[in-house]
Parts: structure tokens; C-alpha cells; sequence
């Protein structure tokens, strides 16, 4: 089984003539992934990669049922990227770009109440379902088919630990990428919730860093809501106290949002935690 996406999802490209966009959809096409319609305003009616493209996203969707956008678009204008796939109805988006000022996502998180659609990311890697569907930028090739799901806001971490999993036989459903943003549109919770309701994940990975709280409430979830055995990770134990590590959510405001308190938090809720990635399998074989 899987999260989120699969054999069947269609993925329209919104930036796909530029050249991350380019890059990333020739990969995701050759990993099998449903790449059918691109999105550049100006460029409608012409062809790339082989794949139709439109000028807006809702004439993507009718002419091609898409049902998942991926967004390679310049910060300055992700915002109003993502807030068309809302206006169109895409159920999934998918935001791989970083540096989005933060007051152009809280206009996108206002709309995000009053739509339909999934948003993960901004500032995120994407997901992937191994040998189903790629769906931004995770490396295909490190990813096997199984039952272990894996839910991150750091992107070199995600791809560590999937690496660590696959070369011990321990394969994933569904990986997902969160964002490492102030403001994103999914948060841990949305995704446990996704891998506890799937009967083919037996047990998930969590990676958190420093800042915020969301790796607290979380924990909170996993104690009241989850029968699946969860490990997790949190990077920045090493970071120095005061300054600026990684990513734009990485800011810590009072003790809540250090490592040691989260890894406290982590343990108080029965999560295996790691103290490096090399321990995530070791953990998981303990729990199942």
C-alpha cells in the first residue's frame, strides 16, 4: 500500500520548462511516475519533455485529469503557484521550493482552510512511494518497496535514513517530506495519522529538527492515537545555543523547541528515539 500518491497519480508540473523543473519531471518520468501536463503562463499549446504544456493550471486539470501539482517556481512567485492549484482543485500539492517570504504563506494558509486540496511543503523534498510514484525529489534509487513509513521535515536526513532502511531489508510504504518552513501545509500529525490508518505500514519514522513544537505534539498524537510502533530522530542536538541552524523553522524560541527537550518528549510518548541515524533499524527491530 501507500500514502498520499501511487501507480496511478497524475502529476501536473508547474514550472516544468525551467530548469529544475526540467530536471527533477525527466526524473520522476523515468522513475514511472505520471508526469501528464506542465504549467509555464505564455507557453501554452506547446510541448516539453514530450508532455503537453498550458498556461494555467485549471486548463491542465481538464485536459488531462490531473490530480497532483508539483510546483518548481521561483520564491517570489510559489505563493500564487500553490494558490492556483487551490483555485483549480488539485486534491495534492506539492511545493518543493525554498525561501517563500513567510507573509506570502500566511495568505496561503488562510486559503488552505477553505479548500479541498492537501498542501506538503514548501521548502520540502516531496514523497515518494518506491516503485509506484516520485513525486519531487527524493532519489528513487535508495528507496525499496515495504512496509516502514517515514515522515520528515529535513530533506539530507529523509534520504540517510531511507538509505539506512533499505540496505537492512527494511523497505517503505510512503516517504514524505514535510518542509523544514515556519509554515507549511502538512504537519506530523496529518501524516501519522495517514500510516496509522494504512494496513500495509507496520511502523513509522519520524524526523524532526529544532524549533517549533510540532515534534511535542506529535509525540502527543503518538501517545492518545497510534498502535504503530514509531522511531524518531531529532537533528540539531549539536547546534549552538543562540544561533540560527538549517532551515527557516529551525529558530528556537525558549526551551520547547530545543533537542533535548524534544527527545524528552519523543521518549515520554514510548517514540524509540535515535541518537544517530545509524540506529533507526536497530530500534525498529526492538519494537517489531
Amino acid at each position: 500500500m501507500s500514502v498520499l500518491v501511487n501507480e496511478k497519480t497524475r502529476v501536473v508540473v508547474q514550472g516544468l520548462t525551467g530548469r529544475e523543473g526540467s530536471f527533477h519531471a525527466q526524473q520522476m518520468m523515468e522513475y514511472g511516475t505520471k508526469v501528464v501536463a506542465g504549467v509555464t503562463p505564455g507557453k501554452g499549446g506547446t510541448k516539453h519533455l514530450d508532455v503537453p504544456v498550458f498556461n494555467t493550471v485549471a486548463e491542465a486539470i481538464r485536459a488531462t485529469g490531473a490530480d497532483a501539482s508539483l510546483i518548481f517556481v521561483p520564491p517570489p512567485y510559489s505563493a500564487d503557484a500553490i494558490l492556483e492549484s487551490l483555485d483549480a482543485a488539485v486534491p495534492l500539492v506539492i511545493c518543493i521550493t525554498e525561501g517563500i517570504p513567510t507573509l506570502d504563506m500566511v495568505r496561503v494558509a488562510a486559503a488552505i482552510k477553505y479548500s479541498n486540496s492537501r498542501l506538503i511543503g514548501p521548502n520540502c523534498p516531496g514523497l515518494i512511494s518506491p516503485n509506484q510514484s516520485k513525486v519531487g525529489i527524493i532519489p528513487g534509487n535508495i528507496c525499496t518497496p515495504g512496509k516502514i513509513g517515514v515522515v520528515s521535515r529535513s530533506g539530507t536526513l529523509t534520504y540517510e535514513i531511507i538509505h539506512q532502511l533499505s540496505t537492512q531489508g527494511f523497505g517503505q510504504s510512503t516517504c514524505i517530506g514535510i518542509g523544514g518552513d515556519p509554515i507549511i501545509g502538512t504537519s506530523f500529525i496529518h501524516c501519522l495519522s495517514a500510516f496509522e490508518a494504512d494496513a500495509e505500514t507496520e511502523a513509522v519514522v519520524l524526523i524532526g529538527e529544532i524549533g517549533g513544537t510540532d515534534e511535542q505534539l506529535a509525540a502527543e498524537f503518538v501517545k492518545g492515537g497510534m498502535t504503530k510502533p514509531v522511531v524518531g530522530l531529532i537533528a540539531g542536538q549539536t547546534a549552538p545555543p543562540g544561533r540560527r541552524m538549517g532551515h527557516a523553522g529551525a529558530i528556537i524560541a525558549g526551551a520547547s523547541g530545543t533537542a533535548v527537550e524534544k527527545m524528552k518528549a519523543l521518549a515520554a510518548a514510548g517514540i524509540g528515539v535515535m541518537q544517530r541515524p545509524a540506529d533507526v533499524v536497530p530500534l525498529l527491530k526492538e519494537r517489531l
